[in-house]
């Protein structure tokens, strides 16, 4: 069987014992871990809950994909549960802050934005995550449930959502220390990430589904981002159960 691309990145960024890559680690060419907009507009956000919620083995049992919501906005202050959830700063040790997701190397590639489509006192637009102050920064303000729908392969069910999570990596945070094999580790941060919020999503009585399926090229122009430098690799779509 000929092998395509995937075949040979997997054989090509194996660990082999006695074969490990050498070299010694640029400390002066460490890529920063945190992404801002200065310009942007900031909303703070509601402080996470750190108590209460679905027991954790019944949220578990519950965890199931989405793919039709009610027409409900979500609250602020659920979406501020989930992106702390998922990506949220949990514990500051010394001057380092530790995250909801495990990160190899604690690199944490990841940036998440955010498609605000119906949250209750959000208003509509594009936003990115500012991870330490908690905060969102608007990027477009707008209708973007079209665009949302359009860019996960038409996939009409994300325009019902109250909020689609995108999730674009930053590879060279992590390519910084692990070179080609990061790719493996920016695909399993990114999992992680949306299982925290799958888990939340259920602890707060919402609907969520995960989405790998999308136009990589479209997703990166609304966001305004390279798509080589950074680049989207994963989606998720929250909103209010059907009643």
């Amino acid at each position: 069987m000929d092998q395509g691309i995937g075949d040979r990145f997997q054989q090509e960024t194996k660990y082999q014992r006695g074969k490990l890559p050498a070299g010694h680690l640029d400390w002066s060419k460490k890529p920063d871990r945190y992404k801002v907009y200065p310009r942007a507009k900031k909303i703070k956000l509601e402080p996470p809950q750190r108590e209460g919620g679905t027991p954790f083995w019944k949220t578990i049992e519950r965890r199931r994909s989405c793919r039709a919501f009610g027409e409900r906005p979500l609250s602020r202050e659920a979406l501020s549960q989930l992106l702390w959830a998922s990506q949220g700063v949990t514990k500051t040790d010394k001057d380092f802050e530790l995250r909801a997701a495990p990160s190899a190397g604690a690199l944490y590639p990841i940036e998440t934005y955010l498609a605000a489509l119906n949250v209750d006192g959000i208003e509509p637009g594009l936003y990115h995550y500012d991870v330490r102050p908690h905060e969102l920064e608007l990027l477009k303000p707008g209708d973007f449930r079209e665009s949302a729908a359009c860019a996960a392969l038409d996939q009409d069910f994300m325009a019902e959502a109250g909020a689609v999570f995108i999730w674009a990596a930053m590879f060279e945070r992590t390519k910084w220390k692990y070179k080609q094999r990061a790719y493996r580790y920016i695909y399993l941060d990114t999992g992680q990430i949306a299982q925290n919020l799958a888990l939340a999503a259920v602890s707060l009585g919402l609907g969520s589904c995960q989405i790998g399926a999308l136009y990589d090229d479209e997703v990166n122009a609304l966001l305004d981002i390279d798509g080589d430098e950074e680049s989207v690799v994963y989606m998720t779509a929250v909103g209010m159960l059907q009643e």
